[in-house]
């Protein structure tokens, strides 16, 4: 099922419950998605489209909670943690450090990286298969952990 799918059909739930936080978020992130088929000029977006627009709408709310934490902000960031798991409800489960460590160490093999220098190429080719299933900066520490 699309993931716009199963925000409508959460939305519908919340309203029937009067959950006002969830169904804020939900409209958030649909809002976001509409924007995003805007900007690209279609109708609807693919299920990759999708998870891109769920991952950056997690990331900012992550950086925020961090922000937030450092400003001594308890007010925000206990909100902003139950929109995060809101958010997390939507994304695909994310790989374990052993299942990225595979993935990573068999794409440095397919590039033939053999230093730093090839980081990007790694990257390049390593984001696409770990999309929505692992964040960019845990990615990131493990292909410089396996190319040094």
């Amino acid at each position: 099922m699309a993931i716009v799918e199963l925000l409508n059909q959460d939305m519908k739930q919340a309203m029937k419950a009067r959950d006002k936080e969830k169904l804020s978020v939900i409209r958030m992130v649909k809002a976001s998605m509409q924007n995003e088929a805007i900007k690209l000029q279609k109708d609807a977006l693919s299920e990759e489209e999708e998870l891109t627009v769920l991952a950056r709408e997690l990331k900012q709310r992550k950086d925020s909670l961090h922000e937030f934490k450092e400003a001594g902000r308890e007010d925000l960031v206990s909100n902003l943690e139950t929109e995060i798991d809101i958010i997390q409800a939507y994304m695909p489960e994310q790989l374990s450090d052993d299942e990225l460590e595979k993935i990573v160490v068999q794409t440095i093999e397919e590039v033939q990286a053999q230093s730093k220098k090839d980081m990007g190429k790694v990257m390049s080719a390593l984001m696409p298969k770990v999309k929505g299933k692992a964040e960019g900066s845990r990615v990131n520490q493990l292909v410089q952990k396996n190319l040094s």
